[in-house]
Parts: structure tokens; sequence; C-alpha cells
């Protein structure tokens, strides 16, 4: 380990309480003191921010952050002075004079982190700022917003292309938690990263259990599922603001703890509904997509799809919402065909050269939902993270399909995209196995090859369902820029060439699948006990009383931590995951005090 790195790894325990680095967190840094530009693709909760952080707080100057909205840079920046550090934000919520302080912190190397927004990054104003000052790193968070190709396009993200133009010496990391292939690529053009390090960490977030179910009687399914988690935050995703409110009115009928939040509230409205979620005031909210982008809350336990998301991308990041501080966590999605055909009303509604992207995407959507395949296996794949075995903690997993042996129908298939040299899409490609005649097939010379009618056993709509389960389960993937043409992955060589077995299900017992399925219970957390819920309330008076929300104080899972470990010393303490310094002298022994007298009651009562 590098010295840089060692000095790194000590404000990993000093500030943030953390004793390692996560899996690229290390490599990521490194690649920063080095001076290279950083294209990071890692998981909401997978410790992004770490990766900017650090060097902010161990290099010369201040790192300025590009973030897209006032609430992330608020919550952001809360947490980063509860544990000690030097930060401050930029944005239109200050007043003159407090601007004026903020930006003379900037210019006399006050700060070591700086998060405002992208148009105050392109100001001119701001530039000549950012001239005179003592830069160490330019760090654009959800930097998906950069490409046209991504699911949240924000145009001002576009003009930050001047950063590598204007401080050709100053390296820039961007992040994300979601970007596909041809997203990443788009990013770095876009940014002009100059021979960007491209690191792409495990999408993988075993802690939450993943199920989808059809959307019939909504409301007695969502109600219910609350009702079993009592006093656990979680958020409810509507495609249109009615749903958002009359759902959140029926939730308030039944005794739940309930607010809707969307873009037809006023910004005061949303911005109370979000500081009473925030400080566990309010249980859930049923939002539009537009709410949790700007939520640093960790205490998330479940995230309810009422809708179909428009593509994975989507559905990933929203779901990555919930359990961010590793604890168990629920994402459920409902859906229907209704849901499809209402957001390819949408895609035909506003045309755009990327429209039919944007229908496959809406398809593959509708595939993950509707798939009997293991959802985390589908989602790996879907960010080219190859993946064979199945996850055990979904819904298909715990009420797994009848497979069968489909080696050779994929065979059949990949031979014939491999002898088309991956020239075809899936319409054409179940023609050639069916043995079709059509114009474009014979004109094109497919049918002299020899997997030509090599499918006939199988009808078209089961030769449908296999090659989806083929690109669900990473064997193909679609080239979306390119006309939507089949690719063959690695794994498919391994399939053709080296006897690699696959497992398919049958696809009458697809159709068959579609009933809803019982819930699963999720998987039993590390402690929630009686002590746990004692340091809950307790955290939860500390934060009322600091005018915080209570994640600031401590995360979930480190009180789950505490109540697993009941540490009674501060060195004991100490060693809880999320005890940095600061957050040891101001709450130690009130925690520590809190335990104690938790474990003479306990005794008086045995």
């Amino acid at each position: 380990m590098s010295e840089q790195l060692q000095k790194a790894r000590e404000a990993l325990q000093r500030y943030f309480g953390y004793r390692e680095f996560r899996p690229l967190q290390a490599e990521v840094i490194q690649c920063i003191y080095d001076g290279k530009d950083v294209l990071l693709l890692m998981p909401t909760g997978g410790g992004k921010s770490i990766c900017y952080q650090l060097p902010a707080l161990t290099l010369e100057g201040c790192c300025v952050v590009v973030s897209p909205l006032i609430s992330l840079m608020k919550d952001q920046v809360e947490g980063l002075v509860a544990n000690g550090v030097k930060a401050a934000f930029l944005n239109s919520s200050l007043s003159y004079e407090e601007q004026q302080a903020v930006e003379n912190d900037l210019y006399n190397g006050k700060l070591d982190l700086l998060y405002t927004s992208p148009e105050k990054m392109c100001s001119q104003e701001f530039f000549t700022l950012l001239k005179a000052a003592k830069i160490s790193l330019f760090a654009i968070d959800e930097a998906h917003c950069i490409s046209s190709w991504g699911h949240d396009f924000r145009p001002e993200y576009r003009k930050l292309t001047f950063l590598k133009q204007s401080f050709p010496d100053v390296p820039v990391i961007a992040v994300t938690a979601t970007a596909d292939k041809l997203t990443r690529k788009d990013i770095a053009r876009q940014l002009k990263l100059h021979r960007p390090e491209v690191f792409v960490a495990s999408f993988d977030r075993p802690n939450i259990f993943l199920e989808a179910r059809p959307g019939r009687k909504k409301f007695e399914q969502i109600r219910d599922f609350i009702r079993r988690r009592p006093g656990q935050p979680g958020i409810v995703y509507c495609l249109a603001k009615k749903s958002c409110e009359s759902l959140a009115a029926k939730l308030q009928e039944a005794g739940i703890s309930a607010d809707s939040y969307h873009a037809g509230h006023d910004s005061l409205r949303r911005s109370s509904v979000q500081e009473d979620f925030i400080a566990d005031r309010t249980q859930v909210i049923c939002a539009t997509i537009a709410f949790g982008m700007g939520i640093d809350k960790s205490n998330v336990r479940w995230v309810i799809h009422y809708n179909l998301p428009k593509n994975i991308e989507s559905y990933y990041q929203e779901i990555g919402r919930c359990g961010r501080d590793g604890a168990a966590a629920h994402a459920l999605l409902f859906h229907s065909f209704s849901d499809v055909m209402t957001l390819r009303n949408f895609i035909t509604s506003e045309p755009s050269e990327n429209s039919q992207v944007y229908q496959t995407k809406l398809d593959r959507m509708y595939e993950y939902a509707t798939a009997a395949i293991c959802r985390r296996k589908m989602l790996l794949n879907y960010f080219n993270e190859a993946v064979d075995k199945d996850c055990g903690h979904c819904d298909v997993c715990k009420n797994p399909p009848e497979y069968f042996d489909g080696t050779v129908t994929a065979q059949k298939a990949l031979s014939a995209v491999a002898r088309c040299k991956e020239q075809i899409g899936t319409g054409m490609l179940v023609d050639i196995l069916r043995g079709s005649k059509g114009y474009h097939l014979v004109n094109a010379g497919y049918d002299k090859i020899k997997t030509w009618g090599a499918g006939r056993e199988h009808n078209q709509e089961a030769w449908f369902q296999y090659i989806n389960q083929l690109i669900l389960q990473g064997l193909l993937e679609v080239a979306y820029e390119d006309h939507n043409k089949l690719r063959l992955t690695p794994a498919a060589r391994e399939v053709l060439f080296n006897g690699k077995k696959v497992k398919l299900v049958k696809a009458e017992i697809l159709k068959k699948r579609q009933e809803a399925k019982p819930e699963v219970k999720p998987k039993r957390e590390r402690v929630r006990d009686d002590l746990f819920l004692h340091l809950r309330e307790l955290r939860l008076e500390i934060a009322r009383e600091r005018g915080v929300p209570p994640y600031i104080i401590f995360s979930d899972a480190s009180l789950e931590e505490m109540a697993a470990t009941r540490p009674t010393t501060e060195a004991d303490f100490a060693q809880i995951s999320g005890v940095g310094e600061k957050k040891l002298e101001e709450f130690g022994r009130t925690f520590i005090k809190a335990i104690e007298e938790y474990l003479i009651e306990e005794k008086s009562k045995r």
C-alpha cells in the first residue's frame, strides 16, 4: 500500500469509522492520486462518495463536486460536517451573504469539499473563482445525466466538457450507479476524459430481496406489506401524480403514516414532505420518480414500484434507495401490460432519434418483471456482469420453476447468430430457426446457413421466450445503438464450444407462473431486538434536539451492530462500523450509558 493510500485509510477510520476499503475503492483512489481521470460505476450504497471524499481530505486544495439536486447537496454536506469534514455547498438556497462566505472559504483554502450544481459550475463568475482557487479534483456525481443515452438526461451537464479543456492537470472522476456500456462510452466522450480508467464495481446488492408480482389488488397488497414492517421507512413509486395522492390518502385512512410527493406540489410542500420523511416523522412516501434522487437516507428499508419503470436502469437506481446501510431491505415490483402500453404512448408521443432504444429497453424491463429466472442474475447480466449461479434471495429462487436442459436449443440460436455474423435481431433469428422463406431472409442468404430451419420443433412464441431467456441469462446482448442486433457474449462461446450447459424454463410454464405468488419473508436481519429499538429511540431523540435526520447520528446498520455486540467501553464502541473519532467523542458515552442501563434492566428481569 502506497504512503498516500495509507493516509486515505487513516482518514477513512478517523472521519467515517471504517477500518477497511470496500472493493475497488483503493484502486480508484490510487488512480486519482496518480492524476488520472476515472469513470466509476458503483451501485447505490457501494461507497462511491468515499472514492472522491478521501482524496479531498488528503490532497492539497478543494474537491469540487457537481451534484444535480439541492437536497442531495444539503444531506451530503450535513453528513460530512457531522463527521468533522470541512465541507460546504453552494446553490440558490443560500442567501447572498451565505454564498459570499462559502466563496471566500474556497478562495482562502478553508474547504476540503464543495458541492455545487452544474448551472453554477458553468457560470462565468464561478469559473473565475475556480481559476483563482486551489482545486485538487473535480467529481461529477450522477454522471449518467451527461449522456443522451442516460435515463435522466440533464442538459446543463453537457456543458461540463469545459472542465478538461480549462483544467487539464486536475483529475476528473465521473461516478454513477447505473449505466450500460453505451452510456459509459458517451459519458467519457461528453466529458472529454483523458484516457480514463474505467471501474465497474459489482452491481450486486445482496441485502435487497427482489420480488415482482402482477398488479392485481395493489392497494391491499401494499397495505399488508407495510403493516408487516411497522416503523420501517419506505417509498412507493407511482407513474402518475393522481396515483401518488390517492394511494397516500388510502394508506392514511388505513392508519399508516404516509404522504405524497410529486412535481404538482409547490416547492415548500415538497420540501416539507421530504424533511418529514428524512426525520422519520413520516413512514411512507408515495412519489413520482422525482423523489429519492436527492435523499441520502440510509435507513429506507423497502421500495415498492406501483407501476412498471420505463427501463432497468431507472428501476435499479430506484431500488438502490433502500438498504443503503447494508441492512436487510426489500424491493417489490408490480407489473401489468397496461403499464407497458402507457409507457409506449409516452415514447411515441415525443419521438426522437433514440425512440427505438427506449422502446427496446422498456421491453427488457417487462421481460425482467415477468420472467421465471433468478432476478438478481438478470439484473447483473444486464449490466454486463456475468453470473452463473442463482442468488437464492429473490422470489423466483424461493419459488423456483421447473427447468429443462436447454443446451441444444440455446446452441441452435447462438449458432444462427454467429453464422449471420451478429447482424440480425430477434425477429429475424426466430424466422431463421423456424425456416421462414421471407423475402428479406432469402435476399440476405440466411436460408443457406446450416441452422436455417433447425428449430422447427418450437413455435414462434416459444422461440421468442427462449431467446429472451438467453438475453436475460447473459448469453446474448442487444446492441441498442445498432438497430437492436444480437451479439454473442463470452458466456455464449462457452456454450457453443466448451460444452457449457444451459437451463431454460418451458414456454408454457412461464404462462402459468404469471399468477400472484405469496410473499417470502426477508432474510433475518442482524439484530433488531428490544435493545435495537431502545437505541433507535435514543437516536431519534438526539436527532430532533439537533435538527438533523436520525441517520446522520448513526445508520440502522450501526445500531444493529451495537445491539449485537453490546459495547460498554469506548474502545469497544469505537470498533462499531460507522463510528469515527468525532462521533465517538460526541455520542459514545450517551449510547454506552443507554446500553449499560438496558443490560442492568434486562438482568433484573431474570
